[in-house]
Order: C-alpha cells, then sequence, then structure tokens
C-alpha cells in the first residue's frame, strides 16, 4: 500500500486470521508438484505433495484442500493437503531446524503419513536418510523432536510404531511378535521397534531371517546395554 506520508509502497501486513486455512474448487492446473484452484472466478496456485497429487481428480474435477499459508517477506505460498492428518504433520516438520516448507513436502511426497510416523517413533534413520533431501544430521534432528510428538496422530493413524505389513518382508510376522513380546515385558513400543529395526539392520547379511526367540534374545541384549 502507499502511505501518505512517504508516497513510497510499502510491504502490506495480513493479520494471521485472514490466512487462508481451506479450499474448495475446480482444478485449472494439475502437475505432478502444484494445482491450480478456481474458486470463484479466482486461481490459486497450491503446491501438493505426490500423495495428495494422487488423491486428486483430474483436471476439470473439484478438489478440497486443507491449506497451509506461509507467509515469507517476498512471497505468500500455499501448500496444499487431501487429508487433515497430513497437513498436521507437515506443520511438526517445519518446525525442526534445517527442514522448511519445501523439503517438508517433498519427505510427504516420499513417505506416507503413517509410515513416517513409525519411522520418527522408531528412530529409523535409515527409512529417513532414503527420502530425498534428509541426511544424517536432519534425520536425527527429526527423530530427537517429532519421536514423541506424533504420538498425537495415535487416535487417527492406525498403528503408529509398527511398521506396515510389507508382502516382501518374509520377517514382518517374526518382527510383530517380537515387539508384542518386549512391549508385554514393559518396554515402550517405540523402544522395542527401534531395537528390533537395530537388530534386522546388524543381520541382514545373515542368509536366514531369524525367528521371534532369537529376535527378543538379540533386542533384549542391545536394550540392555542402553
Amino acid at each position: 500500500m502507499v502511505t501518505p506520508a512517504s508516497g513510497r509502497l510499502e510491504p502490506v501486513s495480513i493479520p494471521v486470521a485472514a490466512m487462508i486455512a481451506t479450499l474448495k474448487g475446480q482444478i485449472l492446473v494439475k502437475t505432478s508438484t502444484l494445482v491450480v484452484l478456481d474458486v470463484h472466478g479466482v486461481g490459486y496456485e497450491v503446491f501438493v505433495s505426490a500423495r495428495s497429487y494422487e488423491n486428486l481428480p483430474d483436471a476439470g474435477g473439484t478438489a478440497f484442500l486443507y491449506v497451509q499459508t506461509v507467509v515469507r517477506e517476498d512471497a505468500i505460498t500455499l501448500f496444499g493437503f487431501s487429508t487433515r492428518e497430513e497437513k498436521e504433520l507437515f506443520l511438526l516438520l517445519i518446525t525442526v531446524s534445517g527442514v522448511g516448507p519445501r523439503l517438508a513436502i517433498m519427505i510427504l511426497s516420499g513417505i506416507g503419513v503413517r509410515e513416517l510416523c513409525q519411522a520418527l517413533q522408531a528412530r529409523d534413520h535409515a527409512r529417513l536418510t532414503a527420502l530425498p533431501g534428509i541426511g544424517k544430521k536432519t534425520a536425527q534432528r527429526l527423530c530427537m523432536e517429532l519421536g514423541e510428538k506424533v504420538g498425537v496422530f495415535g487416535g487417527e493413524i492406525e498403528k503408529v510404531g509398527r511398521p506396515l505389513p510389507s508382502a516382501g518382508d518374509e520377517g514382518y510376522q517374526a518382527m510383530t511378535d517380537a515387539a508384542s513380546a518386549l512391549v508385554n515385558l514393559g518396554y515402550a513400543s517405540a523402544t522395542a521397534w527401534e531395537a528390533l529395526h537395530t537388530v534386522r539392520r546388524q543381520g541382514q547379511d545373515e542368509p536366514d531371517v531369524p525367528g521371534v526367540e532369537e529376535l527378543i534374545r538379540q533386542a533384549l541384549q542391545r536394550l540392555a546395554r542402553h
């Protein structure tokens, strides 16, 4: 806006109440990273994750997005999400030092909400560093700062803290049974899974997948050292 005193164009201060929280309209443009949503004749450019992209209809269809408005000195950017859980996790991610909105969207593009919560709770650094833009230090910060916080999703995301079933993982049932046994012994679910993941990673070169009893034995040995 132009101030009477100076005659210069000054930045406009936008109140928090004016921030866009949701949008519903027709998709004019749809790419793998953004959509343009026509809402009553106004086109909103909204950046989305690959997961949200897959959940949206094709161009011409009507879409509803949860939106986070990010205000910077030189731009106002909208980030859209097909689910409320994805938006809430995005907000948690950007509280971590070194994780900006763009990186947060990249993270959510490379891993589902449930699986990300599981990796954070289990301190699965290997899973996190496999994502684009995530190095070892960033993975450590994410686990340290968010490992406990993602528990708020417990009532909405099924079985947080456990890895998703994978048809290619023949040891999944053994891991599940071993984790259950450790929890029954009094260990927290995240602690049990972290120990079991470490055991599996350390023994990944072995020809045979360890059974439930062996997993429990090795996990207890590891837990006793920490």
